[in-house]
């Protein structure tokens, strides 16, 4: 009777076996009910954008000149064309030109440098040169040739996807948007950031140097960019504190790890 009553209790499942599943299923809903904000993010933010232009980068071979909504939108574009807003489109252009966007990232840096903040201007420096990187890197492999259907008072001469413009604008007000999340500026920079990138935006289709879908591109890989590159150095920025946040001067748990600091 004793052998019999040890073999039923081995073969009986004990308390703790039974509570495994349950915790494990009970563990991967706390990850997920604290991770969700930053799972979303991953989808929208970086996901997505990268799958839109991967769908725009793998056409843009087969219509060279343009998808079939690409011309129809440049010619409603400039079909309010007159003098004034030429010169108005060829001085707005130039504020989305790489070289005039980076002074005013430099002094942005220059201010995180003093205020010794090195983790958010890691980031920025990062993302403003990784995006510079990119975007020549793109236009040399695909070669697509900019639109001509009218002449431009500011042509291009270089290659046309994606559009540096838009890039070069996007990534600016991405890296804003972000080192503001945790500050009352948030949401000024999110409304007239959007309004700064759109009128870049349209400034390169008003002039004819580029297609609706080399902007549309080009906003989507700064946008996976400055997100993707934001998930990795995870940049603290709060201008309205005057206590520096640690995070700017350490380094994570597993940060430590990696480099094999104690």
């Amino acid at each position: 009777m004793t052998e019999l009553k040890e073999v039923n209790e081995k073969n009986q499942p004990t308390a703790t076996s039974q509570q495994k599943p349950q915790l494990s299923i009970g563990f991967v809903q706390k990850l997920l009910i604290v991770h969700w904000r930053s799972l979303l993010l991953l989808f929208i933010g970086v996901y997505l954008p990268l799958q839109i232009f991967g769908l725009l980068a793998l056409e843009v071979r087969q219509y060279e000149g343009g998808f079939p909504w690409d011309l129809p939108i440049l010619v409603a574009v400039h079909s309010v064309a007159q003098l004034q807003l030429d010169v108005f489109a060829a001085i707005l252009t130039k504020l989305g030109s790489f070289r005039t966007v980076l002074p005013t990232l430099s002094i942005i840096a220059l201010i995180l440098l003093l205020r010794r903040r090195w983790r958010s201007l890691t980031y920025i420096l990062i993302t403003t040169f990784g995006s510079a990187i990119i975007n020549r890197t793109a236009k040399e492999f695909w070669h697509r040739v900019r639109p001509h259907l009218w002449d431009s008072v500011a042509p291009e001469f270089s290659y046309a996807f994606p559009s540096g413009h838009a890039m070069t604008s996007m990534t600016l007000i991405a890296i804003l948007v972000i080192l503001t999340w945790d500050s009352a500026w948030r949401w000024v920079v999110v409304i007239f950031g959007s309004l700064y990138v759109l009128a870049i935006g349209w400034t390169r289709l008003y002039l004819g140097v580029h297609f609706p879908s080399d902007i549309i591109a080009g906003w989507m890989v700064a946008v996976a960019w400055a997100i993707g590159v934001n998930f990795i150095i995870k940049p603290n920025l709060q201008p309205t504190s005057a206590v520096q946040p640690a995070s700017e001067v350490t380094l994570r748990p597993e940060e430590q790890q990696l480099v094999g600091e104690d």
